[in-house]
């Protein structure tokens, strides 16, 4: 038997996904700074050259990395009307909460490293957008008027949770049940006056848990 087997070739999207793969898990595990193109490429058993193919640089891979993840999450926050508003929302938060928490380096680089740069800010405020248009569509709305008073108020508060999260990560000044139901108590609170119906009849306007 040979001493070393030969390996299966994989086709570029199956080798991208690989380097995906082990991007992810080492943007994961240090800041952006502590990632090594090199070390993507031993980790991943090809050459520096075959990696600079795929990707031309750090930024880009992380950049192809962060919107890999995005599309995950954005999958996963599928609103049902089926569903009560707060169902939805705490699905939704759960969903980025368990992203945020696994990834903490990888979302504090996107969100303060890379806080300037355009690739990944169009990434994120995509991502904020498609939320706020799904939510949008399971309110119960009166008219254009409220519809568009409403989505000003999903624009400002999907910021909030943004930014109340990301400090959050950096010092965890409370739990992460108390932070989900802050954040959604939050927009309850704000969309109460512009809708014609309580979004959340059953749950008072303050000193109630979610849920666990």
């Amino acid at each position: 038997m040979p001493v070393h087997e030969r390996r299966r070739r994989l086709s570029p999207a199956e080798r991208r996904a690989q380097l995906l793969s082990v991007g992810a898990r080492l943007f994961a595990e240090r800041p952006y700074e502590g990632v090594l193109m090199e070390e993507v490429a031993e980790q991943a058993g090809v050459s520096r050259a075959l990696l600079y193919r795929h990707f031309a640089s750090k930024h880009e891979l992380f950049a192809a990395v962060y919107r890999e993840a995005s599309a995950d999450l954005l999958a996963r926050s599928r609103f049902d009307p089926a569903d009560t508003l707060v169902e939805q929302l705490v699905e939704g938060m759960d969903a980025h909460l368990d992203y945020f928490i696994a990834n903490r380096h990888a979302v504090l680089a996107a969100n303060r490293v890379l806080a300037g740069d355009q690739v990944i800010q169009t990434i994120i405020t995509e991502e904020l957008d498609i939320l706020r248009g799904r939510l949008l569509g399971v309110l119960p709305l009166a008219d254009e008027r409220a519809r568009r008073a409403v989505s000003q108020v999903l624009r400002s508060w999907l910021v909030f949770v943004r930014v109340l999260v990301i400090d959050w990560l950096t010092e965890e000044s409370c739990t992460r049940t108390e932070l989900r139901d802050a954040c959604i108590g939050a927009v309850l609170g704000a969309l109460r006056p512009l809708l014609p119906v309580d979004p959340a009849p059953d749950r008072g306007h303050r000193g109630h848990t979610i849920g666990t």
